[in-house]
């Protein structure tokens, strides 16, 4: 599909891998890719998996982009935002297989996901934005709030604690962890399950059950793109 983005569809499944050179990098390229992907996967009607490469989902946004100037910085972050916004509201069942460290919007990826497969090894996932002098925006804590466990979230989003992946699976980040060699079968296994329910009842549970939370993230993303500190 792009060079960013690959997109491979066999029986009912979309898989989205991202390639971005070592970490993933998240960047104006690849959110449009991203979008782009997705829109595919809709109209295929298809069970969606996102994964990164060996090691790593994504290190986070493009630093050199995020460094470029107070205007790049928010918009990028306001591309990202309604990426995540997308993805909670998608028509499908969406499934990250996270191959090894999920940071910062690699994270945000995992909490934007309908169901997420870690793996096991010496692997980071978390937020670390305060750790590298960022405020966390709005969207950020509105999404870390809704999706983790109440015990981890002040750790995560204030601290900026980051998780070995048992220690994600038990703040919220993710649903299960494999050995990395199992990933691959893991992931596809779950959209398999998926594919047998009903997907006009899921879109409209989806939606119902997130309600609230999509709200939020409407009046959030508004907020930061008006003043993102």
């Amino acid at each position: 599909m792009s060079e960013l983005i690959s997109y491979q569809l066999e029986d009912g499944i979309a898989t989205l891998t991202l390639a971005n050179g070592k970490v993933n990098a998240i960047s104006p390229d690849v959110i449009a890719a991203f979008n782009a992907a997705l829109d595919r996967a809709e109209q295929d009607r298809a069970v969606v998996i996102i994964t990164g490469q060996p090691g790593i989902l994504s290190g986070g946004y493009d630093l050199k982009v995020m460094t470029s100037g107070p205007q790049n910085a928010v918009a990028l972050v306001a591309a990202g935002s309604t990426l995540a916004r997308r993805m909670l509201a998608h028509p499908y069942p969406v499934i990250v297989a996270c191959p090894g460290h999920a940071v910062a919007k690699g994270a945000f990826i995992l909490l934007s996901a309908d169901y997420r497969i870690g793996v096991e090894g010496s692997f980071n996932i978390g937020l670390n934005e305060v750790q590298i002098g960022m405020t966390m925006h709005h969207v950020g804590i509105e999404l870390a709030r809704d999706r983790l466990r109440k015990s981890a979230f002040h750790r995560s989003v204030i601290n900026g604690e980051m998780f070995d992946p048992q220690g994600a699976l038990d703040a919220g980040f993710l649903d299960k962890v494999v050995p990395a060699e199992q990933l691959q079968d893991a992931a596809r296994a779950a959209a398999l399950q998926l594919k047998k329910i009903n997907m006009t009842a899921h879109r409209n549970t989806k939606l119902k059950v997130r309600k609230a939370l999509l709200e939020t993230l409407d009046a959030a993303i508004e907020i930061d793109k008006q003043h993102l500190v």
